[in-house]
């Protein structure tokens, strides 16, 4: 390959184009108009405008960008996540224009893309399930009866998404029937797709996934777990790897599970088997076919480029390591930055980012898609950055977490580093002993008060005066002189 387009935008899109320019080869960005002025588009060795700012005009276009990339003669397109990565049409479309999709088949795609599906093409392997239907149900008499049959609680999911959307918990019977007409509706909102399934509600799980790499010669091999129980919406904000709750056997058994999960749909690439983990047990939830955003976990403990992988798989080289060859070093933890406001129920705090400053040092990794000045658009996901640290263990890691917070500065927006800082300071989260209900169980705006530090509070204050005390003016021959505002009275 000698020029890749990298169809998405932000933090991934600038963290792929690394890799590839790594590798010596160029890059094609694509952006929306409100994207104009991101990182990815200037660190792009060409860079294409494809669309106004709603997705819908720009990165869901697929004919839009297959259109660009035959134009300038890519040979691969990176999807990156989410937008159009596990599309199976456009993944077709791609190939039918004789560009290489960086990523599964278009039937992997399909297949796993569906729960149902995926359900029912890998019953034959020994995965471990969750009790629930094979099959979609929409006639609300027989889907009560089933649900019963199971035992409430149960939840109700969609069968062709993810995110939560379309997913509800049912903790009685009286409630099952409107429940269900919600899930229902939002499935066909979200997907498109009204098609839903009833599973056993496990109540406090742990959600445990396994990167997988496999390439077109039959190896497949695993990267290790990473823990992904701490989220909010369904949605995930902390990751690490390795996981404190998963010992040596567990491992073993999982990692083999994932491992057939993958050769059972002949994939191909970087992919993630995704679990649910309670009291010993796991069952599978899940399979994620594209690249994950907690990826850089797995690519700190194993010390391994994921993009780069991906592409060595595109071109048709065989994996270049065995199973035996990847080891676990250290601890990693994630922290997704999203611009959202924890003490107002995580909700969107689009704004400026102003006064941006980087953390630095030893094992601080920033995947970041935005620079100092720059709007965060009210079109797309509201992730900043992604905050990323090794150390030797996960006592060091979750010191060094709390350090990258601390030094991590901008204002303009409100951001989740501050419940990053409230979940690394939790006895919860010290001792390993959470699931996915942390947020719930542990975590409320108030908890945010009680645990700002004196001198935090301080710091803001004396940035925010010293930001006054510099101001300049105009005056009235429109020359400029500083305001005449000082931190003492008397100069």
């Amino acid at each position: 390959m000698n020029k890749i387009l990298v169809a998405n935008r932000g933090e991934i899109a600038l963290r792929i184009m690394r890799s590839i320019k790594e590798m010596g080869i160029q890059t094609v960005a694509v952006f929306s108009e409100a994207d104009r002025m991101m990182p990815h588009v200037i660190y792009a060795d060409e860079s294409v405008c494809i669309g106004e700012a709603p997705s819908s005009a720009s990165y869901l276009n697929g004919e839009r960008i297959i259109e660009v990339a035959l134009k300038l003669k890519v040979d691969g397109i990176h999807p990156g996540y989410g937008f159009l990565s596990e599309n199976e049409n456009f993944a077709k479309k791609v190939a039918a224009a004789g560009i290489k999709f960086i990523g599964p088949s278009p039937e992997s795609i399909e297949l796993m893309g569906n729960k149902l599906a995926a359900k029912s093409g890998l019953k034959d392997f020994g995965i471990p399930m969750v009790p629930g239907t094979e099959q979609a149900v929409s006639d609300v008499n027989e889907a009560r009866k089933i649900a019963t049959e199971i035992g409430f609680p149960v939840l109700i999911k969609a069968a062709a998404g993810g995110g939560g959307k379309g997913m509800k918990i049912v903790e009685e019977e009286g409630d099952f029937d409107s429940q269900l007409k919600l899930a229902i509706g939002e499935a066909k909102s979200a997907f498109g797709d009204g098609s839903v399934f009833i599973e056993k509600y496990i109540a406090s799980p742990r959600h445990i996934e396994i990167q997988v790499l496999a390439d077109q010669h039959g190896n497949v091999v695993h990267l290790f777990e990473r823990e992904c129980s701490i989220q909010r919406r369904h949605q995930k904000v902390i990751e690490e790897a390795p996981s404190v709750a998963i010992s040596a056997e567990i491992r073993k058994s999982m990692t083999d599970a994932a491992i057939k999960v993958a050769k059972a749909c002949n994939y191909e690439g970087a992919g993630t088997v995704e679990f649910l983990f309670d009291n010993g047990n796991f069952y599978f939830l899940e399979m994620n076919t594209r690249l994950q955003v907690e990826h850089p976990v797995t690519e700190f403990i194993t010390g391994l480029d994921l993009v780069k992988e991906q592409i060595k798989i595109a071109r048709g080289e065989a994996l270049s390591f065995k199973q035996t060859d990847v080891k676990i070093n250290g601890h990693s933890i994630e922290l997704r930055v999203y611009a959202e406001d924890p003490k107002n129920n995580f909700l969107p705090d689009i704004g400026v980012l102003k006064n941006y400053k980087r953390p630095g040092g030893i094992g601080i990794r920033i995947d970041d898609g935005y620079d100092n000045g720059l709007e965060i658009p009210i079109y797309y996901d509201p992730i900043i950055s992604k905050l990323i640290v090794h150390a030797a263990s996960r006592s060091e890691a979750i010191i060094r977490m709390k350090r990258a917070i601390n030094e991590y500065k901008f204002s303009g927006i409100e951001s989740t580093l501050s419940f990053g800082k409230f979940v690394m300071e939790s006895e919860a989260f010290n001792t390993g002993n959470y699931d996915t209900h942390f947020v719930q169980k542990f975590f409320s705006p108030e908890k945010l008060l009680e645990n700002n530090d004196y001198e935090d509070i301080a710091a803001i204050l004396m940035a925010h005066l010293f930001e006054n005390s510099s101001q300049v003016i105009k005056n009235e021959n429109n020359t400029e002189k500083l305001s005449k505002w000082r931190m003492n009275r008397n100069s």
